[in-house]
């Protein structure tokens, strides 16, 4: 559970206006000012311009000494994730600098020298780099940047011997070589260098500070974890913006705080430096939706386990098929707040108001199209999306296609999909086969389809910056999500959740909801759906956090 979370009974009463101003703020952009966590360093120059395939290379000068140059990005986004703190500076050595006449090198594992260092690279605007520490072999074939800014195997980019005469790391000696350095600043027991070929001293004071290359005020560079002193100064002395992140963050995703820094720079490129965004699959997307500045009330982009959701369901404009048309649009976010205020005292995380409006509505007869689904318009359904955002609530489109299929339908709704506060929801129940009718029948889909659909659903938010989106699922028997255990929930851009409609007996819906609990994909968020009038009884918010185990991440009024 999320630090900014806590138990619903410990917090102090509020008005409802005080409810409306903090918790139901909405998915807004994040202020332009802030106070930053890590301060930014001196700019020596102006910024560059953002130029793909284009990099800096050493330039010799007329006494035969290598200037030092800065090296533009050649990616928006670059990972410095290698395992170890020395490789992880020698990856932003490369990344930030072409070449630099001069290097500070501090032992790994002393904080004291590696504080002191990190001074004086800051002050000599050169890279600062590591020597292992004692025991280690040197040499690793952890994944490093290549020039193009994608991952490769350091070992295959940087050939080297498997170890220097005087042991220190050959990944160093290399990095000494291709930066052209011929003095090193030693702070610390770095050992004698011999190998490297270049003067080491341990006076500052004997070591000039190098001509200022161009500053690096293009690049945001993103720290997690606090074993990265060499490639963090590193970032400073390129004229870089250096943004540390919370403790125990890796995941830009959920913290607001990340959020708000990555959206109020100004900055064109990102440098990631730390091992845990080694792991992060889609880091282009990771940073482009963090820029965005869109949250979800209380802060950050994770729908789960952080947040409860709350929903009306139903079609705009009738009351037949659930309670979301039974009043207009500004009713409607009105009544979705109240609801979703009657689970305030008992949950034990924020909750938020979800709108599930049905647009494409199975249908008893074929239609011009023959497909038995009546299809919305997306024009007739934005006036719930702007008031929804409005209001600090999220939206899912649901869809009954009939005998289409739900990839065809979903892209007719790719304008109001392409907004931060609009997920998607796929009802197989309605799915059906080309000799199948609705309300004959009950339907399905594979896996196959829904893969299908979430594949190209992530792609959209990936091609878009967006947040991540809701993506649902409703099932109330197994052969409606047809080989349930294929379905891919892999996608970082998207948080699925299985939704479970059962209807009538308490006994009979909580089997239901442990029946489709066995052999889920793992990860799925849950949703639980209290009917008003086919549910005997229909369960009250108290009893719905008591009664139901595991207690839901959504729950649904229809």
């Amino acid at each position: 559970m999320s630090s900014r979370t806590r138990s619903a009974r410990n917090r102090p009463a509020r008005t409802r206006s005080d409810r409306l101003r903090s918790a139901r703020t909405g998915l807004v952009q994040a202020p332009a000012s802030r106070v930053r966590v890590a301060a930014v360093a001196s700019l020596a120059a102006a910024a560059l311009v953002l130029t793909a395939g284009c990099t800096a290379s050493s330039v010799d000068r007329a006494d035969d000494r290598t200037a030092l140059v800065t090296r533009q990005q050649e990616a928006p986004v670059t990972v410095v994730g290698a395992a170890g703190a020395p490789e992880r500076a020698v990856e932003a050595s490369r990344v930030l600098f072409a070449s630099s006449p001069v290097a500070v090198v501090a032992p790994d594992g002393d904080t004291a020298a590696q504080a002191e260092a990190s001074d004086e690279a800051r002050r000599l605007r050169v890279p600062m780099l590591l020597t292992p520490a004692a025991g280690s072999s040197g040499g690793t074939s952890s994944p490093s940047p290549s020039a193009t800014g994608s991952t490769t195997d350091s070992a295959e980019a940087e050939p080297t011997a498997d170890a220097t005469a005087d042991g220190s790391s050959p990944e160093l000696a290399a990095e000494l070589d291709r930066l052209g350095v011929d003095t090193v600043l030693g702070v610390g027991d770095v050992g004698a260098l011999d190998a490297t070929g270049v003067e080491v001293v341990t006076s500052a004071s004997s070591v000039d500070v190098p001509e200022a290359g161009t500053a690096r005020s293009d690049v945001l560079a993103v720290v997690a974890g606090g074993d990265d002193a060499a490639a963090t100064a590193t970032a400073h002395a390129a004229g870089a913006e250096v943004e540390a992140l919370p403790d125990g963050v890796v995941d830009l995703q959920a913290s607001g705080e990340a959020i708000d820094a990555l959206h109020a720079s100004t900055t064109t490129a990102t440098v990631l430096i730390g091992a845990s965004f080694a792991s992060v699959p889609d880091p282009d997307w990771s940073v482009a939706a963090a820029r965005s500045g869109e949250q979800l009330p209380g802060g950050g982009q994770r729908f789960f386990p952080d947040r409860r959701f709350v929903a009306l369901y139903g079609a705009p404009g009738t009351g037949a098929l659930g309670v979301l048309g039974e009043q207009d649009v500004a009713a409607t976010v009105q009544r979705a707040d109240a609801v979703a205020a009657s689970y305030d005292a008992v949950s034990d995380r924020p909750v938020v108001p979800l709108l599930e409006i049905i647009a494409t509505v199975a249908a008893g007869a074929a239609g011009a199209d023959g497909d038995y689904s009546n299809e919305l318009s997306a024009e007739s359904i934005a006036p719930y999306v702007d008031a929804a955002a409005a209001a600090g609530q999220y939206v899912v489109i649901d869809l009954q296609p009939g005998r289409a299929d739900f990839v065809s339908q979903a892209k007719r709704y790719e304008s109001l999909l392409s907004r931060p506060n609009v997920g998607l929801a796929l009802d197989p129940e309605w799915r059906l086969e080309a000799d199948q009718v609705p309300l004959r029948q009950i339907g399905g889909v594979e896996a196959s389809e829904v893969n299908a659909v979430s594949s190209w659903l992530a792609d959209l938010v990936a091609s878009k910056g967006l947040p991540p989106k809701m993506f649902v699922l409703h099932q109330f028997r197994l052969d409606m999500l047809r080989d349930r255990s294929s379905i891919d929930t892999s996608h970082p851009q998207l948080e699925t959740l299985i939704h479970v409609d059962g209807q009538g007996s308490q006994p009979d819906k909580q089997a239901t909801w442990r029946t489709l609990h066995d052999g889920a994909p793992a990860g799925v968020a849950w949703g639980w759906k209290n009917f008003y009038d086919e549910d005997a009884p229909m369960l009250s918010p108290e009893q719905t956090m008591a009664d139901v185990s595991p207690t839901p991440d959504l729950v649904t009024y229809q």
